[in-house]
C-alpha cells in the first residue's frame, strides 16, 4: 500500500525534497518551508490514499477537501512570503518525484491506481496551492492601474492648466507615482 510506504519512509522523502529543491537554481525555500509544507502534504496524501482505499469513488472525500483547504492557505502563505508559483510547483512536484523514485528504487508494491491517485492528489494540490497567486496577481494589477489612472490625469492636468508642479495636481501625480512604485517592487516576481 503506497499509504504505508509513504508514512514508513517520511523522513528519507523529506530529505529527498531538500535535496531536490536545494539542487535548484531557482531562490531557495526557507528551512522551515520545507520543514513545515513538505511532511504536512505527506500527511495529507497518506490519508488521501488511506480515504480513497476505504472509499473507492470519483466522490470528493473529507480527504480531498482538507488538501484543497490547506493547500490554498499553504499558497496564501508563500505569496505572502514573495515566493514564486515555479517554486509551490516545483516543491509539488519534488514530493511526486521523491516518492516514485524511492519506491522504484525499494521496488514497493504500488499499483497503478495508487500512482494515479498520487498524481490526482499533486494535480488538485498545486491548483488549489498556485489559486491564491491568481488573486494577488489581479488585485496588484487593479491597484496599478487605478494608481496609474490617477497620475495620467494629473498629469493631464498639469499639462491644461496653469497649475505648478509645487500644487495638489503634482503632488497627486508625485504620490501616485511613488505608490506605483512600492507596489510594483513588492510586488512577487512573475
Amino acid at each position: 500500500m503506497l499509504h504505508e510506504f509513504v508514512s514508513s519512509n517520511r523522513d528519507e522523502l523529506v530529505r529527498r525534497c531538500r535535496s531536490k529543491g536545494n539542487a535548484r537554481h531557482s531562490p531557495p525555500f526557507t528551512p522551515a518551508g520545507l520543514d513545515h509544507g513538505v511532511p504536512l502534504v505527506l500527511e495529507q496524501l497518506v490519508w488521501s490514499l488511506r480515504c480513497e482505499e476505504e472509499t473507492p469513488s470519483s466522490a470528493r472525500t473529507p480527504a480531498t477537501a482538507e488538501v484543497s483547504r490547506t493547500a490554498a492557505l499553504h499558497g496564501k502563505e508563500l505569496v505572502g512570503q514573495g515566493y514564486t508559483v515555479g517554486q509551490v510547483v516545483h516543491d509539488y512536484g519534488d514530493i511526486g518525484q521523491a516518492i516514485t523514485e524511492l519506491a522504484t528504487e525499494r521496488n514497493a508494491a504500488v499499483t497503478v491506481e495508487e500512482f494515479d491517485t498520487l498524481n490526482r492528489f499533486l494535480d488538485s494540490a498545486i491548483a488549489d496551492a498556485v489559486g491564491p497567486y491568481a488573486v494577488d496577481r489581479d488585485q496588484t494589477r487593479d491597484e496599478q492601474r487605478r494608481l496609474l489612472d490617477t497620475a495620467v490625469q494629473a498629469f493631464a492636468a498639469l499639462k491644461v492648466g496653469d497649475i505648478g508642479l509645487e500644487g495638489a495636481a503634482g503632488q497627486l501625480l508625485e504620490d501616485s507615482l511613488r505608490k506605483l512604485r512600492a507596489l510594483i517592487d513588492r510586488s512577487p516576481p512573475p
